[in-house]
């Protein structure tokens, strides 16, 4: 499942989904705009993930869930918990961080 977030409510979302990945991303950002397909298509190939996009300047309760100090940052969360996060624009960094839960 791919979402983006169209109100503060990750929490929700991380506490109801098993597993959840988070891409906190900007309007402004171009390494952001670079990564979203990457991430949107390892949702497709990754159906017991929910995937969800954060703006991180929007949302600031959806923010703290992570450690968001550059963007993007990408978090992953298993059974309502922070597992991993990185800040990175390489897909192959992404790629490690989604095959950690999934």
């Amino acid at each position: 499942m791919f979402v983006e977030l169209d109100q503060d409510n990750l929490q929700e979302i991380v506490s109801g989904n098993k597993k959840v990945a988070v891409q906190y991303s900007a309007s402004w950002c171009g390494n952001c705009r670079i990564m979203k397909p990457k991430f949107k298509k390892l949702s497709s190939e990754k159906e017991d993930i929910t995937f969800v996009i954060v703006d991180a300047e929007k949302f600031p309760e959806s923010r703290k869930l992570a450690s968001v100090t550059n963007l993007p940052t990408f978090a992953t969360f298993v059974d309502g918990k922070l597992v991993n996060e990185t800040q990175t624009n390489k897909a192959e960094v992404l790629q490690e961080l989604i095959n950690e839960i999934g």
